[in-house]
């Protein structure tokens, strides 16, 4: 029985999600989502500060307030509804060599979790 612990104690612990957000922070990225069954991509460029989002010929900007490493909040600069007045919580919960998947939700109703992934952009 003690041999069956310390083995599964060792298999867990070898196994570790990777989570390098710091290589995430800025940069220039790629995000691809379903809106009425059609894939939409969205293209935005995140300083520490900022992030400029393109999509549907449309650009937009929020501020950026980090929490931590590996999560921040999204605010709205010029906001043009109610729901877009509230600020998105982000927060990278793995991370690969040029993209990471994350969960997102408003701040306001943060039981409603949704996830993603981001790519890297290349030009």
């Amino acid at each position: 029985m003690i041999r069956i612990l310390v083995l599964l104690l060792l298999l867990t612990s070898c196994y570790s999600i990777d989570r390098d957000c710091n290589n995430f922070r800025t940069g220039k990225f790629e995000f691809s989502y379903e809106l009425n069954d059609t894939i939409k991509k969205s293209i935005f460029t995140r300083t520490l500060d900022y992030e400029i989002e393109q999509y549907d010929n449309i650009i937009d900007s929020s501020s950026i307030s980090w929490v931590n490493n590996c999560e921040f909040i999204l605010t709205k600069l010029n906001p043009k509804t109610n729901q877009e007045k509230r600020p998105v919580k982000i927060k990278i919960i793995r991370t690969y060599e040029d993209s990471y998947d994350f969960e997102y939700s408003s701040v306001n109703e943060p039981i409603i979790i949704k996830r993603g992934t981001v790519k890297r952009y290349k030009d």
